[in-house]
């Protein structure tokens, strides 16, 4: 009977490092210039301004077998907003838009992917300005496959559109710069 209990607990152990080791690791490779999180928002109705964010990090894990377990997680430094006009970069970390020096950082880890073909939705948590909310990423994956350097890579686009006053940014712009675009491009190296 115990050889049998730690048979079936051998086994059990096996099936499941077998099906953890199906979803891998990917770091963001940020460092190699390969991810981007960028976003418009219209500026008074008449044409649309263009910014970034230069500093964040983060991994997501990637199994297209099983891709309910994928994870993502994303942290952004708020202070490096760049909208390539330092005047209005100065506005934008004050407290009438992202507030930097009491909230300096923003957060994504999501709860879950759900995916059709190439296609994904990523639902998870973005706390931003100090306010959670649950936000919905389209993704598309983009490829995958060997680097040249001996990694392995994938590479996703995502976008999403937030309400400002969703995330207390109370500042009005305007009735047609109430919502902000996000555009993810990401390209993560496997562990």
């Amino acid at each position: 009977m115990l050889k049998k209990t730690f048979a079936a607990l051998a086994l059990g152990t096996a099936l499941f490092s077998a099906g953890q080791a199906m979803a891998a690791e990917y770091k963001i490779d940020k460092e190699g210039q390969h991810a981007f999180i960028e976003f418009r928002i219209q500026h008074l109705g008449y044409s649309w301004l263009y910014g970034r964010f230069d500093d964040f990090d983060g991994a997501f894990t990637f199994d297209e077998k099983n891709p309910s377990a994928d994870k993502v997680k994303v942290t952004i430094n708020t202070n490096s907003v760049n909208t390539n006009h330092a005047e209005r970069d100065k506005h934008l970390r004050s407290p009438d838009f992202l507030n930097v020096g009491k909230h300096p950082t923003a957060t994504f880890e999501s709860t879950s992917v759900k995916t059709a073909s190439n296609d994904a939705e990523i639902t998870g948590n973005l706390t931003l300005n100090g306010v959670t909310k649950p936000v919905t990423i389209k993704a598309q994956l983009i490829g995958q496959g060997d680097d040249p350097w001996g990694g392995y890579r994938a590479g996703f686009h995502g976008s999403t559109t937030l309400k400002l006053k969703d995330f207390n940014i109370q500042k009005d712009l305007g009735p047609a710069s109430q919502e902000v675009e996000l555009v993810l491009s990401v390209e993560g190296v496997r562990q």
